[in-house]
């Protein structure tokens, strides 16, 4: 995963303020390609997000955004929105810079460092950047490949590569084209730290996505030919109930399983829910029949006992498996769960115990 820093993000903040500049003496109250806001609020919201990214590193939020907003003066032209950007990006990058690598934030996408920020900044500044330029009439623009290529690594585990060159894969993944072959998405989100193991990537279904993945979409993937599944696309339907009932709790959700080698999305894992008083929670996975047989769900299952352990207060994980589900029995004796039970319909009852600390 590639580590992106105050530089990265001072030569975002230059690129754009150097390709704004070429468009300063248009009208900025056109609306910015296919966004609601104005090419002059578009660049309001930039400077937004630049501050807003630089005080939950110096406030070391864990809960939410500092209660507080960005604005422009009245009549201020595009000359002085561009030095509002360059000013504010220029928070980001010292935020960064200063703020030490293990420190953890709140974001809405899941907390971040300070080069999860770095990144997550660099996508605000070019993407709008893109957005004020197709709106005033520039379609060539096009920002540094490696650049995109290191926004892509550590925040979009989930985009596939080599289809196309990276700024192109980057507007595909944040929902503003297409690719050959993957069409425009409708829904998208970034990864600050998704569950990482040696072959797979399991990515959130958060509500933002779940709703797309149940009603027949993509949630935002690109997935293997026979994917997704019907239960990956009912756990989505799970996800976006619990938003609409208040009991969605980040992270004790579904996930997509995203396999390194391809970025294919390959099915999905995750919780029924946030676990009981007592730290119970119970999982369940759904790979699809093109993926089966090589052992990602196991190793998708025990990387998310590893994130799940690593919670506060979760002693022990539970699964059910059906009788005659062979290859689901393996799955989780080899994630190191043991039969203590059965269920009502003559399946099996599997649980994972916390170690002792």
């Amino acid at each position: 995963m590639t580590i992106m820093g105050s530089d990265a993000v001072d030569r975002s903040v230059s690129l754009t303020a150097q390709a704004l500049r070429g468009v300063a003496h248009l009208d900025w109250s056109a609306p910015a390609a296919d966004l609601e806001w104005s090419c002059h609020d578009t660049a309001v919201h930039v400077a937004s997000d630049f501050t807003g990214y630089a005080t939950q590193l110096t406030g070391r939020s864990t809960s939410g955004y500092a209660p507080f907003g960005i604005s422009a003066d009245p009549g201020t032209t595009p000359t002085g929105l561009i030095q509002v950007i360059e000013a504010t990006g220029g928070l980001l990058s010292a935020a960064v810079a200063v703020t030490d690598p293990g420190v953890r934030a709140w974001h809405p996408y899941g907390m971040a460092g300070p080069d999860g920020f770095a990144a997550m900044g660099i996508v605000e500044t070019l993407l709008h950047t893109h957005d004020i330029l197709t709106g005033l009439g520039v379609h060539e623009w096009e920002p540094d490949a490696d650049l995109c290529e290191q926004v892509l690594d550590r925040l979009f585990p989930q985009a596939p590569r080599g289809i196309a060159a990276p700024w192109p894969t980057l507007l595909w993944v944040t929902g503003r084209a297409g690719l050959p072959g993957l069409p425009r998405r409708r829904a998208w989100r970034w990864y600050a730290e998704p569950i990482a193991t040696e072959r797979v990537v399991l990515c959130e279904i958060s509500p933002l996505v779940a709703g797309d993945l149940h009603a027949g979409g993509t949630g935002g993937f690109a997935w293997a030919e026979d994917g997704p599944g019907d239960g990956t696309r009912a756990a989505a339907g799970m996800v976006a109930r619990a938003k609409e009932e208040g009991t969605f709790r980040p992270g004790w959700s579904a996930y997509a399983v995203v396999r390194t080698r391809d970025r294919r999305a390959i099915g999905g894992i995750g919780f029924h829910g946030a676990p009981d008083a007592e730290g119970n929670a119970e999982v369940g996975y759904d790979l699809v029949p093109s993926a089966r047989g090589n052992g990602y769900a196991t190793e998708a299952l025990k990387g998310l006992a590893g994130w799940a352990f690593a919670q506060p207060g979760v002693t022990a994980l539970h699964a059910r498996v059906d009788a005659d589900n062979a290859p689901s029995h393996g799955v989780v004796a080899r994630a190191g769960f043991e039969r203590t039970g059965s269920t009502e319909n003559g399946g099996a009852r599997y649980t994972l115990r916390a170690a002792a600390r």
